[in-house]
Protein backbone atom coordinates (compact mmCIF):
# COMPACT_ATOMS: atom_id res chain seq x y z
CA UNK A 1 0.00 0.00 0.00
CA UNK A 2 1.43 3.52 -1.03
CA UNK A 3 1.45 5.87 2.17
CA UNK A 4 2.51 9.47 2.68
CA UNK A 5 4.19 10.82 5.69
CA UNK A 6 2.23 14.45 6.82
CA UNK A 7 2.99 16.72 9.94
CA UNK A 8 0.24 18.09 12.07
CA UNK A 9 2.02 20.74 14.22
CA UNK A 10 4.55 18.73 16.25
CA UNK A 11 2.38 15.24 15.21
CA UNK A 12 4.22 13.12 12.17
CA UNK A 13 1.20 10.89 10.69
CA UNK A 14 1.45 7.81 8.52
CA UNK A 15 -1.15 7.74 5.83
CA UNK A 16 -2.35 5.46 2.93
CA UNK A 17 -1.83 7.98 -0.57
CA UNK A 18 -5.60 6.88 -1.11
CA UNK A 19 -8.51 5.55 0.58
CA UNK A 20 -8.68 6.33 4.39
CA UNK A 21 -7.38 9.65 5.57
CA UNK A 22 -7.95 11.05 9.15
CA UNK A 23 -10.53 14.15 9.39
CA UNK A 24 -10.75 17.37 10.61
CA UNK A 25 -13.41 15.50 13.38
CA UNK A 26 -10.39 13.33 14.62
CA UNK A 27 -8.86 16.55 15.85
CA UNK A 28 -11.70 18.25 17.47
CA UNK A 29 -12.59 15.14 18.96
CA UNK A 30 -9.07 14.79 20.64
CA UNK A 31 -9.30 18.16 21.85
CA UNK A 32 -12.10 17.81 23.34
CA UNK A 33 -10.70 15.89 26.32
CA UNK A 34 -10.22 17.66 29.13
CA UNK A 35 -9.26 16.28 31.53
CA UNK A 36 -6.53 16.96 34.22
CA UNK A 37 -4.98 13.26 34.30
CA UNK A 38 -4.93 10.24 31.99
CA UNK A 39 -3.36 7.12 33.34
CA UNK A 40 -4.69 4.44 30.83
CA UNK A 41 -6.87 5.87 27.58
CA UNK A 42 -8.20 3.32 24.35
CA UNK A 43 -9.15 4.31 21.23
CA UNK A 44 -12.01 2.37 19.57
CA UNK A 45 -11.40 2.18 15.69
CA UNK A 46 -8.08 3.99 15.88
CA UNK A 47 -7.27 4.30 12.45
CA UNK A 48 -3.85 5.52 11.76
CA UNK A 49 -3.56 6.40 15.44
CA UNK A 50 -3.93 10.25 15.29
CA UNK A 51 -5.62 10.67 17.99
CA UNK A 52 -4.22 8.46 20.27
CA UNK A 53 -0.97 10.09 19.77
CA UNK A 54 -2.42 13.42 20.47
CA UNK A 55 -3.56 12.07 23.54
CA UNK A 56 -0.14 10.03 24.48
CA UNK A 57 1.63 13.57 23.78
CA UNK A 58 -0.73 15.49 25.99
CA UNK A 59 -0.91 13.76 28.68
CA UNK A 60 2.62 12.89 29.53
CA UNK A 61 1.83 10.14 31.98
CA UNK A 62 -0.50 8.23 30.01
CA UNK A 63 -0.53 4.95 28.03
CA UNK A 64 -2.67 4.46 25.02
CA UNK A 65 -3.93 1.73 23.75
CA UNK A 66 -5.20 1.66 19.86
CA UNK A 67 -7.96 -1.00 18.64
CA UNK A 68 -7.99 -1.05 14.70
CA UNK A 69 -9.88 -3.64 12.86
CA UNK A 70 -7.83 -3.26 9.41
CA UNK A 71 -4.54 -4.70 9.23
CA UNK A 72 -2.79 -1.89 6.84
CA UNK A 73 -3.95 0.74 8.96
CA UNK A 74 -3.15 -0.70 12.12
CA UNK A 75 0.52 -0.97 10.62
CA UNK A 76 0.29 2.44 9.46
CA UNK A 77 -0.28 3.25 12.94
CA UNK A 78 2.50 1.33 14.32
CA UNK A 79 4.90 3.41 12.21
CA UNK A 80 3.20 6.39 13.26
CA UNK A 81 3.86 5.53 17.32
CA UNK A 82 7.54 4.88 16.22
CA UNK A 83 7.64 8.33 14.29
CA UNK A 84 6.25 10.21 17.40
CA UNK A 85 8.87 8.17 19.88
CA UNK A 86 5.82 7.30 21.69
CA UNK A 87 6.89 3.07 21.96
CA UNK A 88 6.55 2.95 25.42
CA UNK A 89 3.49 5.25 25.90
CA UNK A 90 1.34 3.80 23.23
CA UNK A 91 0.65 0.05 21.58
CA UNK A 92 -1.87 -0.73 18.84
CA UNK A 93 -3.72 -4.12 18.83
CA UNK A 94 -5.13 -5.27 15.51
CA UNK A 95 -8.83 -6.67 16.26
CA UNK A 96 -12.21 -6.25 15.97
CA UNK A 97 -13.30 -4.07 18.91
CA UNK A 98 -16.37 -5.91 19.72
CA UNK A 99 -13.86 -8.74 21.15
CA UNK A 100 -13.16 -6.75 23.52
CA UNK A 101 -16.11 -6.87 25.49
CA UNK A 102 -14.84 -10.83 26.29
CA UNK A 103 -11.39 -10.16 27.56
CA UNK A 104 -11.78 -10.02 31.32
CA UNK A 105 -7.99 -8.65 30.91
CA UNK A 106 -9.57 -5.71 29.90
CA UNK A 107 -12.28 -4.54 32.08
CA UNK A 108 -12.71 -1.99 34.19
CA UNK A 109 -8.77 -0.98 33.60
CA UNK A 110 -9.20 2.18 31.69
CA UNK A 111 -10.10 6.14 32.65
CA UNK A 112 -10.57 6.77 28.75
CA UNK A 113 -12.47 4.95 26.08
CA UNK A 114 -12.36 7.66 23.08
CA UNK A 115 -13.92 6.66 19.55
CA UNK A 116 -14.69 8.29 16.22
CA UNK A 117 -16.84 6.28 15.24
CA UNK A 118 -18.60 5.08 11.32
CA UNK A 119 -21.39 7.95 11.33
CA UNK A 120 -23.70 6.55 9.26
CA UNK A 121 -26.39 3.53 9.60
CA UNK A 122 -25.94 0.65 6.55
CA UNK A 123 -28.39 1.64 3.69
CA UNK A 124 -28.01 5.56 4.29
CA UNK A 125 -26.00 7.58 2.04
CA UNK A 126 -23.53 6.36 -0.50
CA UNK A 127 -20.99 3.48 0.61
CA UNK A 128 -17.88 4.05 -0.84
CA UNK A 129 -16.59 1.47 -2.74
CA UNK A 130 -13.08 1.37 -1.53
CA UNK A 131 -13.18 -1.06 1.45
CA UNK A 132 -11.37 1.04 4.25
CA UNK A 133 -13.66 4.01 3.25
CA UNK A 134 -16.34 2.46 3.86
CA UNK A 135 -15.68 0.91 7.19
CA UNK A 136 -14.81 4.12 8.33
CA UNK A 137 -17.56 5.24 7.53
CA UNK A 138 -20.58 3.81 7.89
CA UNK A 139 -21.28 0.64 10.92
CA UNK A 140 -20.34 -2.26 9.18
CA UNK A 141 -18.25 -3.75 11.78
CA UNK A 142 -19.02 -0.95 14.76
CA UNK A 143 -21.99 0.77 16.09
CA UNK A 144 -23.23 2.96 18.77
CA UNK A 145 -24.64 0.46 20.28
CA UNK A 146 -20.94 -1.64 20.37
CA UNK A 147 -19.18 1.41 21.48
CA UNK A 148 -21.55 1.52 24.34
CA UNK A 149 -21.01 -2.34 25.49
CA UNK A 150 -17.31 -1.75 24.72
CA UNK A 151 -17.30 1.54 27.03
CA UNK A 152 -19.65 0.05 29.98
CA UNK A 153 -17.26 -3.25 29.76
CA UNK A 154 -13.89 -1.43 30.19
CA UNK A 155 -14.59 2.07 32.04
CA UNK A 156 -12.80 2.34 35.66
CA UNK A 157 -16.21 3.39 37.42
CA UNK A 158 -16.70 6.89 37.09
CA UNK A 159 -14.95 6.72 33.96
CA UNK A 160 -15.19 8.43 30.79
CA UNK A 161 -16.50 8.65 27.22
CA UNK A 162 -15.32 10.62 24.54
CA UNK A 163 -17.15 10.27 20.94
CA UNK A 164 -17.98 12.18 18.33
CA UNK A 165 -21.15 11.93 15.96
CA UNK A 166 -23.98 12.80 14.15
CA UNK A 167 -26.56 15.55 15.60
CA UNK A 168 -29.41 13.99 14.22
CA UNK A 169 -28.40 10.41 15.63
CA UNK A 170 -28.11 12.81 19.35
CA UNK A 171 -31.42 11.09 21.06
CA UNK A 172 -30.79 7.74 19.74
CA UNK A 173 -27.02 7.91 21.20
CA UNK A 174 -28.24 9.56 24.68
CA UNK A 175 -31.02 6.40 24.86
CA UNK A 176 -27.96 4.11 24.20
CA UNK A 177 -25.66 5.61 26.69
CA UNK A 178 -27.91 5.40 29.13
CA UNK A 179 -28.98 1.88 28.48
CA UNK A 180 -25.33 0.66 29.56
CA UNK A 181 -25.05 3.33 32.37
CA UNK A 182 -23.18 5.86 30.62
CA UNK A 183 -24.42 9.38 31.65
CA UNK A 184 -23.59 12.60 29.77
CA UNK A 185 -22.40 15.15 30.76
CA UNK A 186 -21.11 17.72 28.28
CA UNK A 187 -21.51 18.38 24.66
CA UNK A 188 -20.63 20.26 22.61
CA UNK A 189 -21.79 21.40 18.87
CA UNK A 190 -19.57 21.88 15.79
CA UNK A 191 -21.14 24.12 12.88
CA UNK A 192 -18.56 24.57 9.71
CA UNK A 193 -19.82 28.35 9.82
CA UNK A 194 -22.14 30.42 12.46
CA UNK A 195 -25.05 30.76 9.92
CA UNK A 196 -24.38 26.79 9.66
CA UNK A 197 -26.53 24.18 11.73
CA UNK A 198 -24.58 21.82 13.53
CA UNK A 199 -22.79 19.44 11.59
CA UNK A 200 -21.30 17.16 14.08
CA UNK A 201 -21.90 16.84 18.01
CA UNK A 202 -19.30 15.81 20.44
CA UNK A 203 -20.39 14.10 23.71
CA UNK A 204 -18.69 13.08 26.82
CA UNK A 205 -20.93 10.28 29.06
CA UNK A 206 -19.49 9.23 32.77
CA UNK A 207 -19.64 6.02 33.37
CA UNK A 208 -22.12 5.41 36.75
CA UNK A 209 -22.32 9.40 36.47
CA UNK A 210 -25.26 11.31 37.89
CA UNK A 211 -28.03 13.15 35.35
CA UNK A 212 -26.53 16.55 35.29
CA UNK A 213 -25.63 17.90 31.42
CA UNK A 214 -23.46 20.78 30.19
CA UNK A 215 -23.87 22.09 26.78
CA UNK A 216 -21.02 24.46 25.66
CA UNK A 217 -20.74 27.02 23.45
CA UNK A 218 -20.67 26.03 19.95
CA UNK A 219 -17.44 25.39 17.61
CA UNK A 220 -16.98 27.25 14.77
CA UNK A 221 -14.78 25.56 11.71
CA UNK A 222 -14.15 28.47 9.42
CA UNK A 223 -14.98 32.20 9.81
CA UNK A 224 -16.88 34.44 8.11
CA UNK A 225 -13.99 34.89 5.23
CA UNK A 226 -13.48 30.90 5.03
CA UNK A 227 -10.95 30.39 6.57
CA UNK A 228 -10.24 28.65 9.44
CA UNK A 229 -11.45 30.17 13.27
CA UNK A 230 -8.68 31.21 15.90
CA UNK A 231 -10.33 28.68 17.69
CA UNK A 232 -9.52 25.92 14.58
CA UNK A 233 -6.41 27.25 14.46
CA UNK A 234 -5.07 26.82 17.79
CA UNK A 235 -6.49 23.09 17.58
CA UNK A 236 -3.80 22.34 14.92
CA UNK A 237 -1.25 23.78 17.19
CA UNK A 238 -0.62 20.09 18.28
Amino acid sequence: MDYTFDSIGSIKICQPKEGYRFSVDALILANFVNLRKISKAIDIGAGTGIIGIILAKKYRESYITMIEIQPELAKLAEESIKLNNLDKKAEVICMDAKDLIHLESFHQKFDVVISNPPFRKPGTGRISPEGKKAVARHEISLNVVDIAKISQKLLRHRGRLFLIHLPERFTEITRILSQHFLEIKRVRFVHSRKDTPAKMVLIEAVKGGRVALKVEPPLFIYNDIGTYTDEMNRIYEI
